[in-house]
């Protein structure tokens, strides 16, 4: 990536905990230079301290971005620090779960550019997936520059607006936690059937792990690497014939958490 203009204005981070490490944490591997940018936490971990970036030392008076990346409930309080740099031609992505667009509008001002991403957890190894809107002030520019920062921790799509956010929040932002705990019911099912408890997690982390990959990389699509996996009258279609049932099985479940992960998703939005 170009940090160009990132190294002439500078890059101001509001809150540095695991989701702005991690991007912090590829940007400056990726070449961005530590004098470049300015990070707010009122707690910085021993790691931020010692990469020589700006720990709460003031910011730049128009900085080229300001990435806000602290929890919801300490926004109120964070965000009205980065006003100033709302009329100073400063591009604002939030990386916060939860904070609609209009919640920004209203600390920073309507014409404030601002792009909102929902990253999922896996951005801290690289593998994450962030979906990103902007707002009416952000031009096609605005876009294209969040993605590309944000492209340094996963796969970036972008959406038709904000409306699509709550989906998009149940399905990969909360989406991880579901996985890990496929993994942890798993492997009880395999130590229920008398395998050792290491093993079973092996097993099952593995399993899990490898056949993520495969979806990825396969140009089969998931039913089809199903059918491959199945024989008929074989173990796996044992398996599938109750969790394939429309109602109890998987589908019903994913379909009844995702709605649920949505709702609540829309109520915290307010």
């Amino acid at each position: 990536m170009d940090f160009s203009e990132l190294s002439k204005r500078g890059l101001v981070i509001l809150g540095c905990g695991k989701m702005g490490s991690a991007m912090l944490e590829r940007w400056l591997r990726q070449g961005l230079s530590p004098d470049a940018v300015w990070v707010l936490d009122p707690n910085p971990s021993d790691w931020l301290r010692g990469t020589g970036v700006h720990v709460n030392a003031g910011v730049p008076k128009a900085p080229a971005v300001a990435l806000i990346a602290v929890k919801p409930q300490m926004m109120a309080e964070a965000l009205p620090v980065l006003q100033p740099l709302a009329q100073a031609g400063t591009l604002f992505i939030t990386v916060a779960a939860g904070t609609r667009i209009a919640a920004y509008e209203g600390t920073l001002g309507a014409g404030t550019r601002l792009v909102r991403a929902m990253p999922n957890t896996p951005a801290a190894i690289g593998r994450g997936i962030t979906a990103l809107c902007g707002n009416a002030a952000s031009g096609p520019a605005d876009l294209d520059l969040a993605e590309a920062l944000l492209s340094a921790v996963g796969q970036v799509v972008r959406l038709e607006g904000e409306h699509q956010m709550d989906a998009v929040t149940g399905v990969s932002g909360s989406g991880p936690a579901y996985v890990f705990h496929l993994i942890e019911t798993l492997a009880a099912a395999a130590e229920a059937e008398g395998l050792p408890a290491p093993m079973a997690l092996q097993l099952a982390r593995a399993t899990v792990a490898g056949a993520g990959a495969l979806a990825e990389e396969s140009p089969d699509d998931p039913a089809q690497l199903r059918r491959n996996v199945t024989s008929p009258g074989g173990t796996t279609a044992a398996a599938l014939e109750g969790l394939m049932e429309p109602q109890t099985g998987f589908s019903g479940l994913m379909k009844r958490a995702v709605a649920a992960a949505v709702r609540r998703g829309k109520e915290l939005g307010g």
